[in-house]
């Protein structure tokens, strides 16, 4: 049984010039009651030490009264003024924390500079702990820092932030969802697709996302609100504060098929401060306490997740997150597929079905900041879009691959009130059954670099490729192959089964062969 797993993550910051006095007396006491809540349940947790908390003797000495064996101090990876000023750089910020990416971020500095901003972390934390932390998280680091902690000070593990469009300036889109992956050496935000091409670090992708309503968020447009499992969020949207929405998303996570493993992390930086965390963070505690006393879940520090994930996995595996319910009863599923070649979803919605993602995975597209520093405070991690439903949509016309049909003149969309049933055939393979009707039923299985698709004997379906806004990356269409072009970056869809017809910039139709039988192959060039 594939094993389900939660990192209770807390990173601590000692200051934020947001709140008033910089709000230190707020942030250690969130801090303070965050590590009393998980002691009185007993819960293991990783606290990830901001270089401005490292440093402060209140904080140190919280940690080493009150922490226990099970428990893990890691490193959050925002630079501060002190950092920085103690790696011998001149500080550019405007406060003494700055979020800004090309100040707050290890992308604001040059690879030697990066270097210096590690060693002087990690010589204070062994000075105060006496060992260099294992982990370290961040909302986005680059490959180079990465790959020089785990070459120097041998880190095992990461966490990255969770996909999103220009949440705090930042953008990171089309990667590997949820789970964890192995990234690039060249590119931390890449899952690699050789061992020799890996940073034999995985990282984790935080905050728990809305596997169903999070991606569409504020569709088309450039910032997206956030619906997580982020404590502070207690709207209509859910979130962490809404005990419905949490219990849905728990459920998700320990019940529906997921393949290699499952995870997700909780958790809340202590900026936020406890009067807007302490009754979503104690209603989530509650519930993993009674998940973990019915065995479903396994609570773990971010270190023994990490120590796992390397002992199990050599190369990034393939891993599923389904919804087979929906926390609003709007009769939407979903299913998210990942391996180290791409990433798909797969959504249901108003009796149809749409491929509302596809992004691939190249371990040799080289990040914009491998090597070069962020000059403002925007920040772009992106992957290779074969559909991207978010960017390529208008308000009023989603984007996607649609399943259709011509049995009755003009292609429509294939509808049907059944819901569709996830299964796991192997260990690397998501299949999918959706019955169309009483003789009908389409299934699908997303394998690694391989979509397979049938109605079984019908060939008056296809795939409808559509798009509302004009992409340069469709460069040209065949009968069995579309290539995509990002730059100088070429990759392409072929169609190993099957055919392409009626290929334009805004429409592919994708038909299968005379069994009924579509088989679709992602490559690089």
């Amino acid at each position: 049984m594939a094993k389900r797993i939660a990192n209770i993550y807390n990173f601590v910051r000692d200051m934020d010039p947001r709140l008033p006095d910089n709000g230190r007396d707020l942030l250690f006491h969130a801090t303070k009651m965050e590590l009393f809540l998980l002691k009185k349940y007993n819960m293991p947790s990783t606290f990830a030490l901001q270089y401005d908390a490292l440093i402060n003797d209140k904080y140190q000495k919280l940690f080493k009264d009150n922490l226990n064996s099970k428990d893990e101090i890691g490193a959050w990876w925002e630079i501060v003024q002190p950092q920085a000023e103690s790696a011998g750089l001149k500080w550019r910020g405007r406060f003494p924390w700055d979020w800004h990416t090309n100040i707050g971020f290890s992308v604001g500095y040059t690879p030697k500079e990066r270097e210096r901003l590690v060693d002087v972390y990690m010589d204070k934390f062994k000075s105060v702990f006496d060992y260099y932390p294992q982990t370290v998280g961040s909302w986005f680091i680059d490959a180079h820092s990465l790959n020089y902690m785990y070459e120097k000070y041998g880190v095992l593990a990461s966490c990255n932030c969770k996909d999103q469009i220009g949440t705090d300036g930042y953008t990171l889109w089309g990667g590997y969802w949820n789970q964890a992956y192995y990234p690039s050496k060249k590119n931390a935000y890449m899952p690699a697709q050789t061992i020799e091409g890996q940073i034999p670090i995985p990282i984790f992708r935080m905050l728990g996302s809305d596997p169903i309503y999070q991606y569409d968020v504020n569709i088309g447009q450039t910032c997206q609100e956030v619906i997580t499992l982020e404590p502070v969020y207690t709207g209509s949207l859910g979130g962490g504060g809404n005990a419905k929405w949490v219990h849905w998303f728990l459920g998700l996570l320990t019940e529906e098929p997921c393949l290699a493993f499952a995870y997700t992390q909780i958790g809340q930086e202590n900026s936020f401060t406890w009067d807007k965390i302490e009754k979503g963070l104690n209603l989530q505690i509650k519930q993993l306490d009674k998940l973990r006393t019915a065995g479903k879940i396994s609570i773990e520090t971010l270190c023994e997740s990490g120590k796992w994930f390397r002992h199990q996995f050599k190369c990034t595996p393939a891993t599923a997150f389904t919804a087979g319910k929906d926390w609003k009863q709007k009769n939407c599923r979903t299913a998210w597929y990942n391996c180290k070649f791409y990433r798909i979803n797969i959504l249901w919605e108003n009796k149809t079905l749409r491929i509302r993602d596809l992004h691939l995975f190249d371990e040799k597209v080289i990040s914009e900041y491998f090597l070069k520093t962020a000059k403002t405070n925007l920040a772009n991690y992106r992957t290779l879009p074969v559909m991207d439903g978010f960017h390529w949509s208008t308000k009023d016309h989603p984007a996607g691959i649609f399943l259709v049909s011509n049995q009755t003149g003009p292609w429509e969309p294939i509808q049907s009130s059944c819901d569709p049933v996830f299964q796991e055939p192997n260990n690397t393979t998501l299949a999918i059954c959706w019955k169309l009707n009483s003789k009908q039923q389409f299934r699908c299985a997303c394998k690694e670099n391989s979509l397979i698709a049938s109605i079984p004997m019908d060939t008056s379906w296809a795939l409808n490729w559509r798009v509302f806004k004009d992409t340069p990356l469709v460069k040209k269409g065949t009968q069995n192959r579309i290539s995509f072009q990002i730059k100088k970056i070429k990759y392409s869809l072929n169609c190993l089964h099957g055919n392409i017809e009626k290929c334009t910039s805004r429409s592919i139709l994708f038909k299968p062969g005379t069994d009924g039988t579509l088989v679709l192959q992602m490559e690089l060039l």
